[in-house]
């Protein structure tokens, strides 16, 4: 049942990724604020759930296979940022190649701590 877990997560990871894409794809010239979204988003997310389940050790394992690595898998995406970063830096646009990796990197390790800090605080 592993399996289905993680597929049905990461459907449901993909689609909303797809959806952010469509919806926010066109805001800005340089950055595709829909793959930053996904992956800020994700980055929240994960420190959500990273804390959800450390105050759940007895809930079942399909379930953290559920959101973290099918949803979450789904939903964020490296493979997108890095082409993303690649064509700027193809075009000569440095500045918003570094601008663009700090942004998903650091962003997201931000939001990260931030969804565990919600969580303890909801939690508590």
């Amino acid at each position: 049942m592993s399996w289905l877990a993680v597929g049905l997560g990461a459907a449901l990871g993909a689609w909303l990724r797809w959806v952010l894409t469509i919806l926010l794809g066109q805001l800005h010239s340089h950055i595709q604020v829909g793959t930053l979204v996904a992956n800020l988003l994700g980055g929240y997310l994960i420190g959500l759930a990273l804390g959800f389940f450390d105050g759940w050790p007895g809930l079942s394992p399909a379930w953290r296979l559920f959101a973290i690595t099918g949803f979450l898998g789904g939903l964020t995406t490296f493979s997108s940022f890095s082409a993303e970063s690649m064509v700027l830096l193809q075009r000569g646009h440095y500045g918003w190649a570094f601008g663009h990796a700090a942004l998903h990197l650091l962003g997201a390790l931000a939001f990260c701590f931030a969804g565990f800090a919600s969580w303890r605080a909801i939690a508590a």
